[in-house]
């Protein structure tokens, strides 16, 4: 649930088939919609343009919404390509801000022939309109605490925040809501591709754009020339059996935190917490939090519980990377500050320094809800919730009770596919990359989605963390630029390393490298190294 979709009732299927299957075979027209790009004001060598295109694609000439893109313009222009579109995750994670960011320089070798694009999707960033149901995440998003358990369990209560969680983003956004399904972005993203002037779409996504990109290619078969889907996700399951997916994921978490938990144990020269049983400390550290809150130093004081080490950990999890950050603020924490938990959580929950909160959480949810087919009856997500709570020591609260939200939406979707997620026997081949060790994306989910596409090779990455691409192994980004650059597959069965130690970087290396937001994290970091410890 954390960084990955849902599913639902045969019946329910059936009938969304039958509507997608009506708009699909039969697209209302809708103009290509004109760019007109101008340096970015607050990024050098960027381009900038807004993309006017249809709410709603069964009424082309209906009412429209406004789409912020960005563009990296090719550096080799006598060899240029076209344009490599680029997803980033969620759902609900931006692309215009990620790409001013760090696109020069997570992208440069491709961008020496490739434009790099990206898109706010709809509903999302900089486009308009924007959800924000403008509520705190942290004790009343999909993920307030206190996390539920069997024990603290109040039915009626836990219906009744969900519901006035879900009537006010209604309220404040529902105008949008309806249309804001992956396969609109498909179709948003297939008329900008017409719009920078390619025949055929370049792309590449990582996390939930997987299921982006599976989704495109599955309905504009003949449309793509090279799509690469790192930290892939089984499509089909994602949209379809969601309940089971997010106990795969959970499981997937938990086992991402035996692997830091490891690590620590192994080299305790970077991870000062726990010696020898780190697993044991850390269950003593949440038990004593639950007891009484630690105090926290810092710009937000506010003490840390148990629920926020458990969030904390969740995050840290997601990059290899920030491995020695979990460590260094768990011993923080252990010795009685918990400046960099309370950091970590902040982010976590998107608070911001005024005390607000980045609507990222209200997106993910908006977009996922409205097409993931999960069943609509209360009682399913309080027997899940049992069920998850027995299964996973730390993670329980990402499936089954907090799937709720998703059960009791009430928007209906405009324009939304769930398969079949495969592409034409005469579609260029897809490469899909999986890491073995994947905490939100588990590595079969890249497996079963290579054979539901048909035409698709696995890339594999032995390691850690969220997602390939992007400085954990030279072998990946070879593989990946050389595949969107000339169209040269890897040999089937490629097997990858990653080459990331768990090691302080430096800070001037200090950058997350995964989806959405995570391009901020480097200030986390930054600050938690600043704090004293030796």
């Amino acid at each position: 649930m954390t960084q990955a979709p849902r599913r639902a009732r045969r019946a329910y299927l059936v009938v969304a088939l039958l509507a997608v299957t009506a708009v699909v075979a039969s697209p209302a027209r809708a103009a290509t919609p004109a760019l007109d790009w101008k340096p970015c004001a607050d990024a050098a060598g960027f381009q900038c343009a807004t993309a006017t295109v249809p709410r709603d694609y069964s009424d082309a000439k209906g009412a429209q919404i406004k789409l912020a893109v960005v563009r990296l313009p090719a550096q080799d222009t006598a060899h240029r390509i076209g344009s490599l579109f680029v997803n980033f995750g969620g759902p609900g994670g931006p692309a215009v801000e990620v790409i001013k960011a760090i696109g020069a320089g997570l992208f440069g070798n491709l961008n020496q022939r490739l434009d790099i694009v990206g898109f706010d999707p709809r509903g999302v960033g900089e486009s308009s309109p924007s959800i924000d149901c403008k509520i705190n995440q942290e004790t009343a998003g999909i993920w307030a605490q206190p996390f539920v358990t069997p024990e603290n369990l109040d039915e009626a209560a836990l219906v009744a925040r969900t519901r006035d969680y879900i009537d006010r983003c209604i309220a404040l956004n529902g105008d949008i809501l309806p249309f804001v399904s992956t396969a609109n972005v498909a179709r948003d993203m297939d008329a900008l591709r017409q719009a920078v002037g390619d025949d055929k779409l370049t792309y590449l996504g990582f996390s939930y754009g997987t299921f982006l990109g599976a989704t495109y290619a599955s309905m504009f078969p003949h449309r793509y020339r090279a799509l690469v889907l790192d930290g892939a996700l089984d499509a089909d399951a994602y949209i379809n059996r969601p309940l089971f997916t997010a106990r795969e994921q959970t499981e997937g978490f938990e086992r991402a935190l035996g692997r830091f938990m490891q690590a620590c144990a192994v080299h305790q020269d970077v991870c000062r917490f726990g010696g020898e049983d780190p697993w044991n400390a850390l269950d003593e550290l949440i038990e004593r939090a639950e007891q009484t809150p630690i105090a926290a130093s810092g710009d937000d004081p506010r003490p840390i519980t148990g629920d926020d080490i458990r969030a904390a950990a969740i995050q840290a999890v997601y990059a290899k990377q920030l491995w020695p950050l979990l460590a260094i603020s768990l011993s923080l924490a252990d010795a009685g500050d918990g400046v960099g938990i309370r950091l970590i959580v902040d982010f976590f929950y998107g608070r911001l320094p005024d005390g607000t909160f980045d609507p990222l959480a209200d997106r993910f949810f908006s977009i996922s809800a409205l097409e993931l087919q999960y069943p609509r009856d209360v009682g399913t997500f309080l027997d899940a919730g049992l069920n998850s709570w027995g299964m996973f020591e730390h993670f329980w609260w990402n499936a089954g009770y907090g799937e709720l939200p998703w059960g009791l939406y009430t928007v209906r979707p405009r324009g939304i596919y769930t398969g079949p997620f495969q592409t034409a026997s005469d579609s260029p081949t897809i490469l899909v990359v999986g890491t073995t060790y994947d905490p939100a994306t588990p590595y079969r989910g890249a497996r079963k989605l290579v054979r539901e596409l048909g035409t698709a090779r696995l890339l594999t990455m032995r390691g850690d963390g969220h997602t390939a691409y992007g400085g954990n192994s030279e072998c990946i980004d070879a593989a990946v630029d050389g595949y969107l650059l000339d169209g040269t597959l890897p040999p089937a069965g490629t097997v990858c390393r990653q080459q990331v130690p768990f090691a302080f970087p430096p800070l001037s290396q200090a950058r997350a490298l995964s989806t959405g937001k995570e391009h901020r994290f480097n200030r986390v970091l930054s600050r938690i190294l600043r704090s004293g410890v030796d």
